[in-house]
């Protein structure tokens, strides 16, 4: 077999395996909505990172075809983030040309290849369900607050800002206040007539009517917003919408113009210290948002399936590595696309492929036409996203499993929402360690096999700094096993490992592998009993 064949034979292995169209009707609509809402984003965070603004678009692009065709999350979605916008900014004006700061982002693509080889994916499983929770629901918090200006014509500051403190010398809470004295008649109307299409396509008769459930509601709105933008023009001046209400991708006549926007990295620049420090430190801070997205998905999908995330780091180092070469900003696995993905409907990583598809098209053919998209449209398409994130009844949810897993989800969502997310996890997760200190004490597991039977026991009590040995433990069991779990020897069980535990239960039925259960009960966790989210099949002595 020739070098040819043996690749094409790899690549049709791997789409035969990782890709599939059985899903279409569900991923792209999915797709489409997760594009609208990423257009703004790909644009804002370039904007603020004093790129130009077709790095974003480009990163947004190649985070959905190039990471999407080698993730293995079915539902994660990859672009830029603006959680790396003033490193970037930073970067840019230190380094003091964009093609030096690109040979960067290549650098960072490739040190995040190394770590998916070193297996430093596992990193991500260290992240308590508390803090995970709480970190979307101050996403959802944030992307409400931050999109309300621009729903009514205040575009002061970028789309896809998440920080509490602004470039522009406000903060979340400040540019609220300003609502009532700057905002745009013309916006607002489209922001409420928008928000009326998106909460009309929530209805039942909307969902059971086969025709209508077909077109995402996000779709209806922008395509509306358009056409009111476009009325706004026989009313009074002060309903009009100025260039900086719209969207603004640049346009070109041809596709050498287009390609023209492309930037390449300068590899003469190999030898300045600063592009390595600059690469390092975003394939740290990359890797990190990247991995508490994968958790935070994995949370979110209804069919329990679970990322390998070295696997991620690998995709999400290639995709840099294309963006950076192609003139693209930095990208990572961005939590309000997936979410937007996840709750538009989406079932495999062909929605992430087609919204990058749809991205790169859309940009090289019909600029103009997006360019009369409104974003107070997009605004509260993202709303609505926000919504679904942070909902009251996640709250009553969360408080009823326990103070132990409450205070840590509250005390995350706070300092998420009045700091960053990398920042407010750290909070997060500070606390909940403090309560895992102070009540308890670390555990042990053994596992022990014999030929098909195999024996998985909790020496001591476990807590969820053991999740990452009890998941690469289940993650090793065979075909055939059968698989006995003894927690006889352990006084407390910690929520984590029995959200493993249950989803562990999902996949035995699948993997054709049987499984016992002692001494694993609701007594054993540590807040109410009635409260307890354990399955039936676990609670046994």
């Amino acid at each position: 077999m020739d070098v040819a064949s043996a690749i094409q034979l790899i690549i049709h292995y791997y789409f035969m395996n990782n890709f599939s169209f059985k899903h279409i009707k569900s991923d792209l609509p999915a797709g489409l909505v997760v594009f609208l809402v990423a257009l703004p984003l790909c644009l804002g965070v370039a904007l603020a990172s004093g790129a130009p603004l077709i790095s974003g678009v480009i990163a947004g692009a190649v985070g959905g075809i190039v990471v999407g065709l080698l993730s293995g999350s079915q539902l994660g979605v990859s672009g830029p983030a603006a959680g790396l916008t003033v490193i970037v900014l930073n970067a840019i004006t230190e380094i003091g040309a964009y093609d030096s700061f690109l040979l960067a982002v290549v650098l960072a693509g490739i040190f995040q290849i190394i770590l998916g080889a070193l297996k430093a994916g596992v990193i991500g499983y260290y992240f308590p369900t508390s803090v995970i929770k709480g970190m979307l629901t101050a996403i959802g918090i944030i992307i409400i607050l931050k999109q309300i200006p621009h729903a009514m014509g205040i575009d002061l500051d970028y789309e896809g800002d998440e920080s509490f403190f602004q470039n522009d010398g406000q903060n979340t809470f400040s540019e609220l206040i300003r609502v009532t004295e700057l905002f745009n008649e013309g916006a607002l109307m489209i922001g409420v007539i928008s928000l009326g299409i998106m909460i009309l396509w929530e209805q039942p008769f909307i969902k059971k009517n086969k025709i209508l459930n077909m077109i995402p509601g996000a779709l209806v709105a922008v395509i509306v917003g358009i056409i009111l933008n476009t009325g706004l023009t026989i009313l009074p001046s002060f309903f009009h919408l100025e260039t900086n209400h719209l969207v603004a991708l640049p346009v070109t006549n041809s596709l050498k113009d287009f390609s023209n926007l492309f930037q390449f990295p300068n590899f003469s620049a190999i030898s300045n210290p600063l592009i390595w420090k600059t690469a390092v430190v975003i394939a740290i801070i990359a890797s990190l948002e990247t991995l508490l997205s994968v958790e935070a998905t994995d949370k979110l999908d209804t069919d329990s399936r679970i990322t390998p995330t070295n696997q991620e780091l690998l995709a999400q180092g290639a995709g840099n590595i294309v963006s950076g070469f192609l003139g693209g900003l930095p990208l990572t696995q961005v939590i309000v696309r997936s979410s937007a993905n996840i709750h538009a409907g989406g079932k495999t990583n062909l929605s992430t492929i087609i919204h990058g598809l749809i991205l790169l098209i859309c940009t090289l053919t019909i600029p103009t036409i997006l360019n009369q998209i409104p974003l107070a449209s997009l605004a509260i398409v993202l709303i609505m996203v926000g919504y679904k994130l942070a909902k009251p009844s996640i709250f009553k949810e969360v408080y009823k499993e326990g103070h132990d897993q409450f205070v840590p989800f509250l005390v995350t969502v706070i300092a998420v929402v009045l700091t960053d997310l990398l920042k407010g996890i750290g909070i997060g997760v500070f606390v909940a360690m403090c309560y895992i200190l102070y009540t308890n004490y670390k555990g042990s597991i053994s596992f022990m096999r014999d030929k098909k039977n195999v024996l998985i026991q909790f020496n001591k009590d476990i807590f969820y700094i053991n999740k990452p040995e009890l998941k690469q433990k289940l993650a090793s069991l065979q075909e055939g096993d059968f698989v006995f779990i003894d927690g006889t020897k352990a006084s407390f069980i910690d929520h984590d490992i029995f959200i493993t535990l249950e989803e562990f239960q999902r996949e035995v039925k699948v993997r054709n592998i049987e499984v016992e259960f002692k001494g694993i009960s609701r007594k054993k966790l540590n807040y109410r009993q009635s409260n307890a989210v354990v399955s039936k099949t676990i609670i046994s002595e």
